[in-house]
């Protein structure tokens, strides 16, 4: 399985570095790689339906329990075959569709790490190598709906998407570290018979909460949905791939794959049929308004992942088959409805609604694969959306709750309205008279036309046929998330039922909803005046205010000048410094030390306090000078007293050096000037003297502490015999210490080479000008 999802990236490798070259020469070939991937699984199916599973481990980091642990079973399966498949025919759709188009392999190359990341988001048993691929899909989704990056529009969707996402991504990183520190393993399938234990764990609500909100922004849940609808502005095969079978179901199948987990619980199912249900419904009610046929496509999409949160949350073993039963026919109706839209914007040039009839007259497969989906969306029989919206029905009857009529009531409406938007997405473009001008729009190419057509009659296949996918693909599922699956038994006519008459419900007034609403720009426009209060605007409004925030923060702190960062390093080290030594209400410091002091000691301690006067308010810079070399003389008298002559030596040479290097650069200083005021004058003898003692203290407790004497004990006895050095301090700064003194040598030679380039760029810079 690892080398099954390295594919995807290693070909992606090989297109970034020889696409310039190939020009798109090859695009239809690069389909042969998910469809040899898609056999590849599809070769598992009779193994999986047996109950068996494909199980492979690497090692990758096992001392912190992350490993590539992958897990091929039925929920595996479904979402690799939908990858894979799917992933075929949308890149053959890519050949035609941005033919000759300048950066085409770059595509490709987007669309293999996207298809390798979400198969190893899929097939991961390990959370934390699940959260790799999961920022995997976020970063390659982003070049994706980004790519025609010269469109505005297009590069600000997918900063926002990769925004949302990416918070999400984080949530889900937290979220899992904790998961896993409850249950002492990141491996999914070792987790499930520690549910009970989980789920009464005190951090178990958060997290869950956590696992949420990774969930809700990747599924585009409200209030997260408004990134979906931003990213139609991507090229149709991205809107198809990503937006029907692969990344907004990401979030289904982390809930799915988790729900024998951490399911169970009434925070989890009651938090998910509330947003599913918020979700499902609002989404569903915006497609009324909507005359951009990928606005309605998007809408009609979060309605559709709302209705899969909705049924996870449900729980029960009727709502968790129709989910498995739903994501399979939202994946064919919907790729089918994407590409269709593809085809006619591609010849037509237009998306509107309003604007778009008869065009059966001109692309007549295009039609017929529009019609048999928006068939399949509205749950028309023989169609496998009949078998999906019979199930959701069935859930919602069939739940234990006073709430369950409700229930009904809010999938029938939500569905009504999402089989009106099948009606006006894949049957009005195709009826009624064709517009003027449209009359010499070109049949489309077979690869334009052929994947839809395909897809849409599978749908058709399966609803006739369910035993097709209820032994190979529905019933695994059930039993990959701890569901009986022995009595699943799909099959379109159950005889005259409540769930018939709540079809045939659906279906009638989905088409009277079609005939009595027409979508027009006005009712788009005004809708559209309700989003000033929408998520989306609070997120761009929180985004103006953070902006505001940094820039103040910058100015405050970060403004250039080199004064302001000392201080505020200096006040906040202080500050914190001094929170911690109030709470200290003993301390350790040895006053009677003090009573040991010499004569000569407190006489060259004198010294160096009016040394250090006397530079600060000395109106002289020679005389500051003399006064700071004074000083440091002092400190070498210091270490003269306490027996250290080769530091005093070293200190001296310092000064010496200093005091010369001042006076040799005085005269080209300017005029010496009082450039602050007394408020920054006081300012800075606040903070000085603040720093000034907390130092102090913090030396005086740290020499009060018992010394280890383990380590200085070692140098002194090694320093001779391992280094053949006599003096311990030099042995160890150029020998045990050696590699640290170099690299800092190294760093001042890098500085003083910086230095002198900017002193050299502003010679001749100056000498520019006066020439």
């Amino acid at each position: 399985m690892l080398i099954a999802i390295l594919i995807g990236f290693v070909f992606a490798l090989f297109l970034a570095f020889a696409g310039k070259y190939l020009k798109g020469k090859l695009s239809i070939l690069i389909s042969l790689i998910p469809l040899g991937l898609f056999v590849y699984f599809l070769q598992y199916i009779p193994s999986i339906s047996e109950g068996k599973l494909l199980v492979e481990n690497h090692q990758w980091i096992p001392s912190f329990g992350v490993n590539l642990n992958f897990r091929l079973d039925g929920l595996a399966l479904l979402f690799s075959l939908m990858i894979t498949g799917i992933g075929t025919l949308v890149f053959a759709y890519t050949s035609s569709y941005l033919k000759n188009h300048i950066y085409l392999d770059r595509f490709y190359a987007y669309l293999l790490v996207f298809m390798g990341a979400m198969l190893g988001l899929v097939l991961s048993d390990n959370l934390i190598t699940l959260f790799v691929f999961w920022e995997l899909t976020s970063i390659s989704s982003f070049f994706l709906i980004g790519f025609n990056n010269t469109n505005p529009d297009s590069r600000r969707s997918a900063q926002t998407a990769l925004a949302v996402t990416g918070i999400g991504g984080l949530l889900f990183l937290a979220g899992a570290l904790i998961l896993g520190n409850i249950a002492g393993t990141y491996q999914i399938s070792e987790m499930i018979p520690l549910s009970e234990m989980i789920g009464q764990n005190a951090h178990y609500v958060l997290a869950v909460a956590l696992i949420f909100g990774a969930a809700f922004t990747k599924s585009a849940q409200f209030p997260f949905h408004f990134w979906l609808p931003g990213a139609m502005k991507a090229p149709t095969p991205v809107s198809t791939y990503l937006h029907s079978a692969t990344m907004v179901k990401a979030g289904i199948y982390l809930l799915f794959r988790l729900s024998p987990v951490l399911g169970g619980q009434a925070f989890w199912n009651t938090t998910l049929l509330i947003v599913g249900a918020v979700t499902m419904f609002y989404a569903a009610f915006h497609t009324l308004f909507r005359t951009d046929l990928k606005g309605v496509l998007a809408y009609s999409t979060i309605a559709a992942l709302g209705i899969l949160t909705f049924l996870i949350g449900l729980g029960t073993h009727e709502a968790l088959l129709a989910a498995g039963v739903f994501i399979l026919v939202h994946a064919l109706y919907k790729a089918t409805l994407f590409l269709m839209t593809g085809a006619i914007d591609l010849g037509t040039k237009t998306r509107d609604i309003t604007a778009l009839s008869g065009l059966r007259k001109v692309m007549l497969p295009i039609a017929v694969a529009g019609i048999l989906a928006a068939i399949s969306n509205a749950g028309i029989p023989p169609s496998v959306g009949f078998l999906g919206k019979d199930l959701i029905y069935e859930s919602t009857l069939h739940f234990d709750h006073s709430s369950a009529i409700f229930l009904t009531i809010l999938a029938v409406a939500t569905n009504v309205l999402i089989a009106y938007a099948g009606y006006v997405a894949g049957v009005k473009p195709f009826i009624g008279k064709l517009p003027t001008g449209m009359e010499n729009v070109d049949f489309p190419p077979l690869l334009i036309w052929l994947p839809p057509v395909l897809l849409a009659v599978l749908g058709f296949v399966f609803g006739i046929f369910p035993g097709l996918i209820q032994e190979s693909l529905i019933k695994p599922i059930l039993t990959s998330v701890g569901q009986n699956a022995s009595d699943v038994h799909l099959k379109l006519w159950h005889g005259f039922t409540p769930i018939l008459g709540l079809s045939v419900l659906t279906i009638s007034l989905g088409l009277l909803l079609y005939f009595l609403w027409k979508p027009t720009k006005s009712k788009e426009d005004f809708i559209e005046r309700f989003e000033r209060i929408s998520p989306k605007s609070i997120l761009e409004n929180l985004a103006i205010l953070f902006e505001r925030g940094s820039d103040l923060w910058t100015r405050i702190f970060q403004n250039g000048y080199l004064r302001n960062y000392i201080s505020v390093i200096i006040i906040f080290l202080v500050g914190l410094v001094s929170v911690t030594l109030l709470k200290n209400t003993t301390y350790n410091i040895d006053y009677s030390s003090f009573s040991r002091l010499t004569v000569y000691e407190v006489v060259t301690l004198v010294i160096m306090i009016l040394s250090i006067g006397f530079a600060v308010f000395t109106k002289s810079r020679l005389a500051a000078v003399a006064a700071t070399g004074v000083m440091g003389y002092s400190i070498c008298l210091f270490f003269v007293f306490y027996s250290a002559p080769d530091l005093a030596m070293t200190q001296f040479t310092i000064d010496t050096l200093t005091v010369i290097l001042f006076v040799l650069v005085l005269y080209k200083l300017p005029k010496y000037l009082k450039l602050s005021d007394y408020k920054t004058r006081v300012k800075d003898a606040v903070i000085s003297t603040a720093f000034g003692g907390l130092i102090t203290i913090l030396a005086l407790e740290v020499l009060a502490q018992p010394v280890n004497e383990e380590i200085s004990n070692y140098y002194a006895e090694n320093s001779y015999i391992l280094a053949h050095g006599k003096n311990v301090v030099n042995v160890i700064l150029v020998d045990f210490r050696g590699t640290d003194t170099m690299v800092e040598i190294s760093v001042l030679t890098i500085a003083a080479i910086g230095v002198f380039g900017l002193l050299k760029l502003r010679l001749k810079s100056s000498e520019r000008k006066q020439k």
